[in-house]
């Protein structure tokens, strides 16, 4: 989901524009442990390829690289005005209380602990 909302103060004539992106990544799994096939098998895939490009695009801002990856994924692209520059990012995990997810509830921990520990510059105020 993507919206953008515009607003203005009635108090000094300034004005902002703000963008929130909310992105589902539900089905990011281990293909040969789900048993999926077909099409929701293709979809666990593009998921999963989806999120290792976005780990990727993380990475290449934290260490300030000249090109940012963010063509190699439909989300990347996606959220590329979202994920460097002016922009704040918050990542929120879902982990499962079972104990037979909890090699998938560990992976998904180490993923935002990795993203955590990133540094891609904090947004500001454009005046």
């Amino acid at each position: 989901v993507s919206t953008q909302s515009t607003g203005s103060s009635g108090i000094n004539a300034e004005y902002g524009v703000g963008n929130l992106n909310l992105v589902d990544l539900a089905g990011s799994e281990r293909v040969a442990h789900s048993g999926s096939t077909g099409q929701r098998l293709k979809e666990a895939q593009a998921i999963n390829t989806s999120l290792s490009e976005l780990g990727n695009v993380i990475m290449a801002l934290n260490e300030k690289k000249t090109h940012i990856p963010y063509r190699n994924s439909k989300l990347t692209y996606l959220l590329c005005n979202s994920l460097g520059g002016n922009s704040k990012t918050l990542m929120f995990v879902n982990v499962s209380p079972l104990d037979k997810h909890t090699a998938e509830s560990i992976n998904s921990l180490r993923f935002a602990s990795k993203v955590n520990r990133c540094d891609i510059g904090t947004a500001k105020k454009n005046k």
